[in-house]
């Protein structure tokens, strides 16, 4: 009997020295460049100047488009000639269709036509102008005008 216990008490004791089973686990994660628009003002209007040689929003009167933005930085924000352009008949004089936008918020832009890199992470507020410009004596006529531009954010 004796041999019996001490053979018990030998079995008990080993298993409370086993040890205890491990494992690892490696977390990783990305956050991609991403960037949101939202067309907050799609009706930009464009005004003459005094002398009727520049049709644009930044004329007194006239009024810029406005897009927010929301981006997790990393992304480059810039604006394409403009499309879609429709003039009077009787404007047949060449027009040099500028546009352009500036950025609040996220980062600061002053007005440029180039593309710009938006570093940081954030929310903003971007200002799209849109302006014609005649050369020499031609002037914009009588009509209506309108073209559309697009605002891009890419990664």
């Amino acid at each position: 009997m004796r041999r019996v216990l001490a053979a018990a008490a030998f079995t008990m004791g080993s298993c409370a020295v086993a040890s205890a089973a491990v494992g690892t686990i490696n977390f990783t994660g990305n956050v991609a460049a991403t960037c949101s628009l939202s067309v907050t003002n799609g009706s930009a209007i464009m005004t003459p100047s005094s002398n009727l040689q520049t049709l644009s929003s930044k004329n007194g009167g006239g009024t810029a488009g406005t897009v927010a933005v929301t981006t997790t930085g990393g992304v480059v924000l810039g604006v394409d000639a403009a499309s879609s352009l429709i003039q009077p008949t009787g404007d047949v004089t060449a027009t040099t269709w500028t546009p352009s936008y500036s950025l609040s918020g996220v980062s600061t832009v002053s007005d440029t036509s180039l593309p710009s890199t938006i570093s940081s992470p954030g929310t903003g507020t971007i200002n799209v102008n849109l302006t014609g410009t005649k050369s020499g004596i031609n002037s914009f006529v009588t009509g209506s005008y309108s073209a559309v531009v697009t605002v891009r954010c890419e990664p």
